[in-house]
């Protein structure tokens, strides 16, 4: 076998899937796994996993993730991981726990960038320091102020998990998979529970680490248009410390079930325990997945059965009233064994056997009815368009590849295998049209035939808040009962100890050895994209000429101006009427299939934003697709029947969706209490915000139960108003067309795209000007939750403040140190950040999963004082400033750029006024922060608060400080 710095080649294959060339790696000494996957792409990938299986539900695994960056042997600063965030080109950078394995990502497309945060983060998973501080800070602790205080619990992942603990939703997944495989470590809780995180000692962290974070039990990868060759070398360097070790850290298999079994499960439903509702998943165990076909297989089934509003099982469970919305993680394939999960929320208490019943019965009349050959059709191209496009979003394609590969290599498989599907997808195809493949069998086989099958119920409860809290208490008064003075001063100087290192800058040598780029690496010039403006009076249509692999990127954007405020709450479920409720020549079922058949997909979406250099807004929905090229004219097809002859008439339909957007509203207020107080507190001073806020925040929700109470007696009202909107925004004139693709596939596509133009009609309305109705009030939101997100904004233009380049080097520098340290690290926050809207003027403070209330909000209004008196030193101004660069320039894929180009355009944003913000963002200076600390010292007393929390914290705050104008019960 072929040698090189350390390493013996084991295999190489040329993956046509990715277009990479793939070696896999062994380091002879070390005994460490390696994939270096090249190619062209210049968004380089980095990462390191450890299989980490949980013995108890202490969090183990969780709290080292967040430990290990917090100082390593050659970067002995408390949080290298932040300074890497401060000043890096990063496109990603962080990490996760899964139930059985713990990753650490990274990813830039600049070369010595990347080679700093390969170096920093090796350092960090072999050599952190991980004192009994680092344990304190992220996991847990006591917390003793004044010798006579009450003791409490504090860390980060110990409120970060309070938080989870909040969501229905997360408690309902966690306990599906726990449920399922007891006798495993996936039976434990990885991120930990609350209620178990205080019995993990010192000593069991430290010997965790020295169990599994050896590279023995590492798989390390890399991916990119980088030198494979220093790949190695610079991985030598690291592993020759170490000698291969032999233990087995893969989790044991779980024994089937003779018969299935139920577990019922109290949530905490806040006070409203009348309307509040019982929550189900059905759970399958499935075969390892070590069958590359199977699990493709699967994952097609999956599609099939519940991928779209179309298809059957969805249908049937929604059609049945039985609850509002389906829940469940459908194919759960990263885990040694996989499983099947599906289910309901907002059950009546009466009807939890019924559904647990019909998911049954509807599985088993699947198999005996058998699937539609075009629900098929639509499944099977929808996942091939999504394996070809590999299109990631926001995250670099190297990272989902990483993802995919350790689905089988974690587990001691082939790690290329995931990555080769083109064979496994033929034969596929050609099993199912010779008969020999049905997907009613594997439904039979692996569904219905399974005993191995776990039902978890949650049932609402007002009281278990309560207990959690007393239970909380007790234990802690217990636990002080039980110390000596000798123990309560230990603790006491504990706390001050923490705090003193908390609050200690770390030295200039110390912040001096994590590598960081120059100034001059910075590239002065903004990064320009193509935007051919194309006049087809009275539409414009806006061509980006970028490689796509033959895939046309289509938006077609409706100015929202055109409609009233009263429309605007109507919005969300307009747009899912188009898309869900079908035409006057189809069902919604024949044009989802026909969507899933013809094309890569078509979603919607809503804008809105302040426009740049001037008054008014930018408001559009959008109606967002992609299809390949040789396929526009099926695609304009289809546009051209929803916006023409959609079917606002099915009553039950829209039923559903008013019941499932109520449903997924109340789902998402606690995992993102962060965003829902955000935008509320920009609707107080913005008119854009404020729509947004009118038609998806939280006055949407209010806006939805009540609609919901009426619905019966506003039937007709409600027809007439999504046709109203439908004949106002669907004109040739209110719209603007947005086209991605190369110049030698448009120039075919182009006349098909004018003359489905020139059939839309013509209406000569002019876009209407309205105010919003936006009062300004401190106000109190009520969730039933074990933390907080706290929230405090204003407007700073009308505090004299003029938009500025420095404010996106400030505002990265505070979320890195000040809120950061005071939030996040002393505060026990899952974070605290700030954000500054440069359109609206609109500056926010916000916490995220916060124990506290009045503390937070008292070191936001600190924050200009921080601003006027700290020292900067040069280096750290420069890394704050190659932060700042590095948002600004964030990587995007073709689509993502041709969208962000147009929205430029929408807001008026010119290539002059980009490359001045980013001349004044690079030449900030000292002035330029204590100048923004004399403007946030008047939103101290101008800003509003938004606090979404438990009725408790509220209250007591409200009680103490008299903080609320308002208060409100969300859920």
């Amino acid at each position: 076998m072929k040698e090189l710095h350390g390493f013996e080649l084991i295999k190489e294959v040329v993956v046509t899937e990715i277009n990479s060339t793939v070696n896999l790696y062994k380091h002879k000494k070390s005994g460490a796994e390696v994939m270096s996957i090249t190619n062209d792409d210049e968004n380089k990938v980095f990462g390191v996993t450890f299989r980490t299986p949980p013995s108890d539900s202490t969090g183990l695994p969780h709290i080292m993730e967040h430990s290990v960056l917090c100082g390593s042997r050659k970067y002995p600063v408390k949080e290298p991981f932040v300074e890497l965030v401060k000043g890096s080109l990063n496109t990603f950078l962080n990490a996760f726990t899964y139930p059985d394995k713990t990753c650490y990502p990274v990813a830039s497309t600049n070369l010595q960038d990347f080679y700093n945060l390969v170096d920093v983060y090796l350092d960090a998973v072999f050599f952190p320091l991980i004192t009994p501080q680092t344990l304190m800070q992220e996991g847990w602790h006591y917390e003793l102020n004044n010798i006579n205080d009450e003791l409490t619990f504090k860390g980060v992942v110990y409120n970060e998990m309070k938080g989870a603990y909040s969501s229905p939703d997360d408690i309902l997944g966690d306990e599906s998979q726990m449920q399922l495989l007891p006798d495993t470590p996936y039976g434990f809780q990885s991120g930990g529970d609350p209620e178990c995180i205080p019995d993990l000692t010192y000593e069991q962290f430290k010997q965790f680490h020295q169990t599994y974070y050896h590279p023995s039990n590492a798989r390390i990868y890399f991916y990119g248009d980088d030198d494979p060759d220093v790949r190695l070398k610079l991985l030598n360097e690291y592993l020759n410390d170490f000698d291969q070790i032999q233990f087995n850290t893969l989790p044991n298999l779980q024994n089937n079930f003779s018969h299935p079994i139920k577990k019922v499960i109290p949530y905490d439903s806040g006070e409203d325990l009348e309307n509040a509702k019982a929550y189900l998943t059905m759970n399958w165990l499935l075969p390892e997945g070590n069958n590359p076909a199977l699990v493709l297989r699967l994952g097609i089934l999956e599609h099939i059965l519940l991928g779209t509003p179309a298809s059957p099982l969805r249908k049937i469970l929604i059609e049945s009233g039985l609850g509002e919305d389906v829940v469940g993680r459908g194919l759960m394939e990263e885990m040694r064994q996989m499983a099947f999960s599906t289910g309901m929320r907002g059950i009546e208490l009466s009807n939890v056997e019924m559904v647990e019943d019909l998911i049954i019965s509807s599985l088993a009349n699947i198999v005996k009815e058998g699937i539609d050959p075009k629900t098929i059709e639509a499944s099977l191209n929808t996942i091939e368009f999504n394996l070809r496009e590999n299109n990631t979003g926001p995250y670099p394609r190297g990272l989902i590849v990483m993802l995919r590969t350790l689905s089988a290599w974690i587990y001691d498989r082939d790690p290329i295998a995931p990555l080769a599907f083109q064979a496994h997808l033929d034969s596929i195809k050609s099993d199912l049209e010779n008969g020999r493949f049905k997907f009613e069998k594997l439904i039979q086989q692996y569904l219905v035939d399974n005993p191995h099958r776990v039902t978890v119920i949650l049932t609402p409860d007002s009281t278990i808040g309560i207990k959690r809290i007393e239970k909380e208490k007790n234990r802690l008064h217990e636990s002080r009962a039980g110390f000596s003075d000798g123990d309560l001063k230990r603790i006491l100087q504990e706390t001050k100890d923490l705090k003193n290192r908390q609050e200690t800058p770390d030295s200039a040598k110390a912040l001096a050895m994590i590598p960081m780029l120059k100034k001059e690496d910075l590239d002065p010039k903004i990064k320009e994209l193509p935007n051919q403006v194309i006049q087809t009076n009275p539409s414009t249509i806006l061509f980006h000429d970028l490689f796509t692999s033959e895939i046309l990127y289509f938006d077609l954007g409706f100015n929202l101006k055109a409609i009233t405020p009263k429309h605007l709450p109507y919005m969300r479920l307009f747009m899912r009427a188009l898309l869900e409720m079908g035409t006057k020549k189809e069902t919604f079922v024949e044009m989802i299939q026909r969507i899933g058949r013809e094309t890569g997909g078509i979603n919607h979406s809503l804008f809105t934003s302040q426009l740049a250099n001037q008054k008014g807004l930018s408001a559009f929905l959008f109606l967002r697709a992609k299809v390949m090229a040789n396929k526009t004219q099926s695609l304009l097809s289809i546009l051209e029947d929803i916006l023409l002859i959609p079917n606002f008439r099915d009553k039950e339909r829209m039923r559903q969706i008013l019941t499932e957007e109520k449903s997924s509203m109340e789902a998402g207020i606690i995992p993102s209490g962060h965003r829902v107080v955000n935008n509320r507190l920009k609707a107080q001073y913005s008119q854009s915000a404020w729509m947004t806020e009118q038609m998806s925040g939280i006055d949407y929700l209010f806006f939805i139960r009540e609609l919901i109470t009426q619905f019966d007696q506003n039937w007709e009202a409600i027809v007439d108003i999504l046709e109203d909107i439908r004949k106002i925004l669907f004109t040739q004139n209110n719209l603007i067309v947005n086209a991605t693709i190369d110049k030698e596939n448009w120039l075919t596509v182009e006349p098909e795209v004018k003359r489905f133009l020139e059939r839309l009609p013509f209406k000569n309305d002019a876009v209407k000007e309205w105010t919003s109705n936006n009062s300004r009030i401190n106000e109190g939101l009520v969730i039933p939750s074990q933390v907080n997100f706290v929230g405090k904004g204003g407007n700073l233009f009308e505090l004299g403040y003029k938009d500025h380049g420095s404010m996106n080097v400030i505002t990265q520098y505070l979320r890195g140190t000040w809120l950061w340290d005071k939030i996040r690290v002393q505060g026990g926050a899952y974070g605290g950040f700030c954000a500054f809207d440069r359109f609206s003027g609109i500056f926010t403070y916000l916490s995220y999963r916060d124990p506290n209330i009045v503390s937070t909000l008292e070191n936001y209004d600190l924050t200009w004082q921080f601003l006027s008196n700290f020292e900067l030193s040069e280096s750290e101004l420069t890394k704050s400033i190659i932060g700042a660069i590095g948002e600004l320039d964030a990587y995007q894929l073709p689509d993502a750029k041709g969208y962000s180009a147009m929205l430029r355009y929408l807001i008026g944003i010119a290539d002059e006024d980009r490359q001045k913000f980013r001349d004044e963002l690079l030449s900030t200076s000292l002035s330029d922060f204590r100048n923004f600390g004399q403007i946030l010292e008047g939103l101290t007393t101008s800003a509003s608060t938004i606090v979404l929390g438990s009725q408790d914290a509220i209250d007591k705050s409200n009680q103490e400080h008299h903080m609320f104008s308002e208060i409100r019960r969300v859920i």
